[in-house]
Order: C-alpha cells, then structure tokens, then sequence
C-alpha cells in the first residue's frame, strides 16, 4: 500500500510519497537512521506536490483551522487534486500520513481518504521538515525561516488577541490580589493593634473591627489629649456615642505608657496606610464584581462573584472551567486530599473551592456531599452557557440557583423539585420573548394600530356596498323579481315537503341569488 505523507510548512502544504515501505517494514529504527542523510532519505521520500499559501493572512487561517483538526476548502482541494482517486465501493490502494489525529479523523470523514498517525509517520515527518528546504526548487536560503518567523509572530499575536477579547485574565489577576490584600490588610490590622495597645490598651476590647480601630487611633493620636470635645468626631467614626463615651472614659483611665510625638506620628501614618489598603480592596472587590458580570454572568448569579472567580483561576480559564466534568469541577481546588486518599486508600474528598459557598453550609452534614455534586453539576451547566453563549444574561443562573434552593428544600422538608429540561425551557422562551419585545418596542404604538383601523375601513366598505345593493333591489323589485316569483312559487309547491327542512345558510344562499337577478335586469 502506497504511503502519502502530509507536511504543512509555513509557506505552503507539502504532499510526499513514501517508498520502500514493504522494504523498511515500517522501521522507526531504521527512518531515524536515515533521517539526517539526505541521499537515504531522499530515496525513501519524494516530494508529490506543493501548494504554496497565498499570502500572510491566508497562512495563519490555515495554521488556526490544522490546529483545531479543520481541513479547509483549500487543503481538500489540494488532496482531491493530488491524491489518486478512489472508486465509489472499493478500499483506497494508499493510506495519508498526517502530524494531528484529529485532522486526519476529519480528512476520513469528509473525503473518506484513509489516514494514519503513528511514529512511523513522525519521523517521515521529522524528516521533511529536516531537509524541506531541498526539496522545493527556486526557494532561497532565508525565505523559509521569514516565513516561519512571521506566521510564529501572527499566530501569537491572534492568540494572544483571543485572551484579551476573553478577559477572564483579569479576573485571574484581581481574584489573586484579592486574596493577598486580605492576607495583607489582616496582618497590617495586627500590627497596627499591638503598636497602638502600647499607649491604649483599653481600646482593642472596645472597638473589634479593624479598619475602625485603624481610624480610631489615626483620629484619637495622643489619649490624653481626648476629652468631651471630641465626642461628635468619634460618633461619626464608631457611628454609636455610647462607644464614643465609653472610649473617653477609658482614656482617661488608662493604663498606657506615653509615646513621644515622633512616635505617635508614626502610628497615625502607618493607621492611614492600613486604612488605604482596604479602603482599596473594597474597589477592587467592586471591580472583580463588575468583570465576573461581564465575562461570566450565570456562574457569578449561581454561586457568588468570589467562588466562581477562584474556580476560574484555578482552571486556568473560563474556557478550561467549561471543558472540565462535574466530578472534576467538586473537588477543583482539593487536589491534595484527593491524591492523599488515593495513596493511602482512604475516603476522597467531597468538595473542593465550592465549599465556600453558602449552600454547602446550609445543607446539613449529612447532604453536604450530595448537595457539592448538585452544585458541581449546576456550575459546570453555568460555566458553560457563559463560555459560549453570545449575549450576556443571567437568566440561566438565576433559574440554576433556583433549582439549588429547590434541592436543599428537598433534602430538608421533601419538596419535590421541577425536572432540569423544563426548567431549561422555561428559560429559553423568557429569552427568546425579550429578544422579541426589545426590536418591537419602539413600533408598538403604530404596528398594532394599524391593521385594526384597516379592518374597520374594510368593514364600512362592505356596510357601504351592502346598503347601495339594497337600495337598487328596492328600485327594481316591482319588474325584475315580481316576474321570477310566479316561477319559483312553482317550484315551491312541488317540493313542499324539502321547504320545511331548509337550513338559514340556504336561505342566505337564495337571497343573494336573488339580488344577483335583480343585478341583471338593471
């Protein structure tokens, strides 16, 4: 069987025709050896054809289709064109050689050319790209390489476009300061405590926040400086004047040493710091929240802007997040307990990230590991609407969340929950129906009014015509229909047994004719 080999260069797609196959055996031992003598492996491999891309932009559409498993119009040109032609009902003689299986799977479909990857073809391929440069004729020294620097260069350049258009980076980022200005500001918050307790010990149990002891000591500097004058400042700042008085009282009664003002100065100025730090995570929290409605609106309404943006970050990417099972997505982040029960043979974990979500806290000890599979299965469904939904809505998961609120009512009180299909189409209809209004709104004034004032005139139009017939009956009854009566008096007297048994519909139908008569006398 002859053996084709498919090579996709930067400048263009190279078929080449294998050899010796029956000789070789299908060696790899053998290609490897051959590999770098051109004089031997230009024996065993020979260049069929070459198809050289059109221009820059044509190359790089071809390199993103091959790496996604694609064949393009082009490349099934050149290989209709190239390869030998199989008869409708018989086995191809030859087989394709191809780097990716998934292009090769697609080939076989689409042409029903029977393709193959193995080693065998890698080192063929290996190979050519080894010595292409001899086998195309009129090509320069340094064309190939320009040509292989610029698609490398374009190729980066689009993927890297594609992360931006995305943005779930910057989710990755703001998720990951996140963590570390809490981390930050808590411990800044201790140092600040203990600095302070020094010359007021008395405060730490009055006032337990951080962020208003920060701006407690910034504001009160020296204790016994404090006094009933700075009562209003501290109401504003604790927001109750009983605390307020009571941080008076304790001033005056504390047990603190002094400190010098150099010291005191820089108390307040490291409290102003401490106070900026979260003073800015409350807007980078803002931020993340603003971004995670952007890039992924439903697992955000599901599960929360903070755990969905972990889960992204640990996935790597929403892109990665919505590939990734259910199973997969329970335990992300428990990596380590997980492949700990492995090893030891204990119990895997139930939950990974989503633990910190509120429905796990709420389903009793019991349902926590059901309701972290129901969870799971809803964020994996949630994770991938957001990946590859167009439009952005949160109609999807605000639905998921309530089918989660459903569950845990059933594993408390036994409420039976609505089926996942119906659920589903409930939404889409909703969707569908505010795609349809939003278009109509603007109209909605005229576009109804119209056929009904159409309808009205063609009513009176008929009223109209039916009243000028009328008219012209009266007219003529006393010659056209004085005439015919005597006739169909007639007729009536013969069938007077099916004249007891006419319908109104017949009747209405005898008038008109009637009226037609009338009509033609005039």
């Amino acid at each position: 069987m002859a053996l084709y080999v498919l090579y996709e260069s930067a400048s263009g797609y190279g078929l080449f025709q294998a050899h010796g196959i029956d000789e070789i055996g299908q060696n790899t031992e053998a290609v490897r050896s051959s590999v770098s003598d051109l004089e031997r492996f230009g024996k065993v491999v020979k260049l069929a054809a070459f198809s050289p891309f059109e221009s820059a932009l044509d190359a790089l559409n071809q390199c993103n289709a091959v790496t996604e498993g694609q064949m393009t119009d082009e490349l099934r040109s050149f290989l209709e064109l190239n390869l030998p032609k199989v008869k409708e009902g018989k086995k191809a003689k030859f087989s394709l050689g191809v780097a990716e299986p998934k292009l090769g799977s697609h080939i076989l479909e689409v042409t029903k050319i029977p393709c193959q990857s193995n080693e065998f073809v890698l080192e063929l391929i290996r190979g050519i790209r080894l010595h292409f440069s001899k086998f195309i004729q009129n090509l320069k020294p340094g064309d190939l390489e320009k040509a292989q620097l610029g698609l490398a260069h374009s190729y980066s350049r689009a993927k890297v476009k594609f992360n931006v258009n995305r943005v779930d980076n910057m989710v990755i980022q703001a998720i990951f300061l996140l963590d570390t200005l809490d981390k930050d500001v808590n411990s800044f918050s201790m140092r600040v405590r203990e600095w302070y307790s020094w010359h007021f010990p008395e405060l730490v149990k009055i006032i337990n926040d951080n962020y208003l002891y920060a701006k407690v000591a910034k504001y009160v500097e020296d204790k016994s400086q404090l006094s009933e004058d700075h009562l209003a400042g501290l109401t504003d700042i604790v927001g109750d004047e009983d605390k307020a008085k009571e941080i008076i009282e304790a001033a005056k009664a504390s047990m603190g040493q002094d400190l010098s003002p150099i010291d005191l100065i820089n108390v307040k100025q490291f409290a102003h710091r401490v106070m900026d730090l979260a003073e800015y995570r409350k807007k980078l929290y803002d931020y993340l929240v603003a971004k995670m409605s952007d890039i992924a609106p439903n697992l955000a309404a599901l599960i929360g802007e903070v755990v969905g943006a972990r889960l992204i970050s640990h996935a790597g990417s929403l892109t990665n997040l919505a590939k990734c099972p259910s199973s997969t997505l329970q335990i992300l982040g428990a990596e380590k307990a997980l492949f700990r029960a492995l090893k030891t043979r204990g119990n895997t974990p139930k939950y990974g990230l989503i633990f910190h979500s509120s429905f796990i806290g709420r389903a009793s000890a019991r349902n926590k590991g059901r309701m972290a599979r129901y969870l799971a299965n809803k964020c994996s469904i949630a994770s991938r609407i957001d990946c590859f939904l167009d439009k952005s809505t949160t109609a999807y998961g605000d639905k998921l969340r309530e089918q989660v609120e459903e569950r845990l009512d059933f594993y408390d009180k036994g409420v039976a929950t609505r089926k996942n299909i119906d659920v589903m189409k409930s939404v889409l209809e909703t969707v569908d129906n505010k795609a349809e209004d939003e278009p109509m709104a603007d109209v909605n004034g005229d576009a109804h009014e119209e056929p009904k004032s159409e309808k009205k005139k063609k009513k009176k139009d008929k009223r109209k015509q039916q009243g000028e017939e009328d008219e012209e009956m009266k007219d003529v009854n006393g010659v056209g229909v004085e005439d015919a009566s005597p006739k169909k008096k007639k007729k009536k007297s013969k069938d007077e047994k099916k004249e007891d048994v006419v319908t109104p519909a017949t009747e209405g139908k005898k008038k008109k004719k009637k009226k037609s008569k009338g009509e033609d006398t005039d």
